[in-house]
Order: structure tokens, then C-alpha cells, then sequence
């Protein structure tokens, strides 16, 4: 396993992290997941992310469970607030209130006194963004969790969050968890930029599209068997919409550069994705221990530049600006204004 610095941060975490959401507590035994987990450890992967509104707690919970086994101070846990907790309408967002609240029942269901990183899961247009930072600063001052962040934020929000704690002298977010992979690229347009520049690292999600980018799923065989699209809980957020003709020629063209490396699709797929300097790490889903095995030997491989170009050509999906329609990215250098 290889690791790198989660932002300007002194938090070293692998480049391969493992997460939870649709699996544990909800489509995957205990059992099979505390396997998974092992496995993890056992590859040098020391990020276990999760949320508290994955299952509304019950996934939280299974973590803590399998912690209170192992070493604490060798797990990077990072979890997330924001998503309703129950039918009430007091339970979610980004209130001062809420991440109090939230923050205390997290640290009971995984058994734990601090939480390495919390994660602001998505932006509270209801409450003031002074409010949240302060919140976070106030939790990082007692020691109830150690660094925060945010998920999924616009490049302005992320800004000014940052600016706001420059200000007060409050301690700065240090990561963006956002979704990215081969078949949705938004992240590059303005996000990433911005969090290089300001620091942030991203622990990136959904590297393999929930699956689609490991090629099992096939024109022949479009819902295999065992897959997170054949299971009842899991496979009812599964993007089906994705499965177009275009979408199984990308794959079989992958799958070429793939044997050609020697290597799996999905293998390929989160090395592409960890080509980005910004990128700290790459969180997979994972149903079974092998999963997880396969997943972290993408760290091994190494892109050349022709191969980034070829892939390029095969996905012709570079992302756009949205003033201009220009291409961001891929052999566009940035002059400026």
C-alpha cells in the first residue's frame, strides 16, 4: 500500500480507503463484513469512512463494533453529519445544534472518544456557514474529533468556508469527499483546483462507479449474479440508466488497455482516478474480503502519459466550461484569463 498527506495536513492515509455505504448494516452480514475490514487492515488501508445516516446509525454501529477488537490508534475513522436522522425535522443539517447532537451519538455508536476527520456530508443552505465552521472548530478545541471537512461542496462554498476560518483564526477544513470517476468527471471543472490550492485533499467516491467500471456488468450479462445490482437492498441505487451501448463499448475498450497492463478494470479505473496529484485516496465498496484484495493492488500501477491519451479518447468525456463550452483538462493548459 502506498500513502500520501491528506492535504496540507500531517494526516497520512493509503491511497485505497475502505467505505460503507449500501454494505455494512444494511446489505452485507456482519460476518462477511468484518472480513472485508480485515482484510483492509491487513493490506496497510487505514481509513474506514463512513456516516451516520447510512441506515440512520445501523452502519456506524457495525464499525464500532469491530473496533472495540482492534487497535484504535491504528484506524483513521472518518464519518459524516448532515442527513436526517429520524422523521423529525430537528434531526439534520449543519446547525451548531445538530453536529453537537450528532457528533455525541456517533461517538457512542462506534465506540470511540474522537473521530480522526468529520465530514460536513453536504452544504446547509439553512444555516449560516460562520455557524458550521465555528461548530467544527469548537468540536477539533475539546478534542472530539480531530480534523473536519467537507463532501460534495461547490468550489465557492468550499472558499468560502475556508476564508471564513482565516478570518476567526478557526481551524480550516482539510478534505473534500467528493464523487468521481471514469464516467463522471464534474469534480475537474472547478472543485479540484480549488482544493489543491486551498490545501484540501480528496478522498474521492464511487471511484468505480458502484461497480459499473469493474466490468462485470457486460451487453450479455447486465445484471450478474452476486453483483450490488442483482441484490435487493443494494441494487435499489443502482444507476441501471448507465447501461447503454455506448457505455459497454467504453468497457471492452478499457478492458483491452487493462490486459494489456496486466491488471483488472477496476484496478484501472482507481489508478486513473489517483493519477490526480490532488487525489489522496480512492474509497471503495466492498461485499467480499477479495474485493478488497483486488482493489488495493491499483496502487501498483502506473499510467503513461499514452495510456492517459488513450483513455481519454475512449471515455470523450472531457469535462466542459460552463460559460465558454471550452474542454477542462485533458491537453487544454490553463493561461489564465
Amino acid at each position: 500500500m502506498k500513502y500520501r498527506k491528506l492535504g496540507k495536513s500531517g494526516l497520512i492515509i493509503s491511497e485505497i480507503s475502505i467505505g460503507s455505504w449500501l454494505t455494512y448494516g444494511l446489505g452485507v452480514d456482519n460476518a462477511v463484513a468484518f472480513q472485508c475490514l480485515d482484510t483492509a487492515i491487513e493490506l496497510g488501508i487505514n481509513v474506514i469512512d463512513t456516516a451516520d445516516v447510512y441506515n440512520r446509525g445501523e452502519t456506524e454501529k457495525v464499525i464500532g463494533t469491530y473496533l472495540k477488537t482492534k487497535n484504535r490508534h491504528e484506524v483513521i475513522l472518518a464519518t459524516k453529519v448532515f442527513g436526517p436522522m429520524s422523521d423529525h425535522f430537528m434531526t439534520q443539517g449543519l446547525s451548531a445544534r445538530h453536529i453537537r447532537n450528532a457528533c455525541e451519538a456517533s461517538l457512542t455508536r462506534l465506540h470511540t472518544d474522537y473521530i480522526d476527520l468529520y465530514q460536513c456530508h453536504r452544504y446547509d443552505i439553512d444555516t449560516p456557514l460562520e455557524e458550521t465552521c465555528y461548530a467544527m472548530h469548537r468540536l477539533i478545541e475539546e478534542g472530539k474529533i480531530l480534523y473536519w471537512g467537507v463532501s460534495q461542496w461547490t468550489a465557492v462554498q468550499i472558499l468560502n468556508a475556508v476564508r471564513i476560518c482565516e478570518k476567526h483564526n478557526w481551524t480550516k477544513p482539510i478534505s473534500n469527499q467528493p464523487i468521481y470517476n471514469m464516467l463522471n468527471r464534474s469534480l475537474e471543472v472547478d472543485v479540484m483546483s480549488v482544493c489543491e490550492e486551498e490545501g484540501l485533499g480528496l478522498l474521492v467516491y464511487s471511484p468505480l462507479a458502484q461497480g459499473l467500471l469493474t466490468g462485470k456488468y457486460t451487453k450479455e450479462n447486465p445484471v450478474p449474479e452476486n453483483s450490488r445490482a442483482a441484490d435487493e437492498k443494494m441494487g435499489k441505487m443502482f444507476p441501471t440508466k448507465r447501461l447503454t451501448d455506448k457505455f459497454y463499448t467504453q468497457i471492452n475498450a478499457l478492458k483491452s488497455i487493462a490486459d494489456e497492463l496486466g491488471c483488472k478494470v477496476s484496478q484501472l479505473a482507481l489508478a486513473w482516478c489517483l493519477r490526480k496529484a490532488p487525489v489522496t485516496s480512492c474509497i471503495i465498496g466492498a461485499s467480499r474480503p477479495e474485493q478488497v484484495t483486488e482493489n488495493a493492488k491499483a496502487t501498483e500501477i502506473s499510467l503513461t502519459p499514452e495510456i492517459i491519451h488513450h483513455i481519454e479518447i475512449i471515455l470523450d468525456n472531457h469535462p466542459k466550461d460552463q460559460y465558454t463550452d471550452a474542454l477542462i483538462g485533458h491537453g487544454i493548459i490553463k493561461r489564465g484569463y
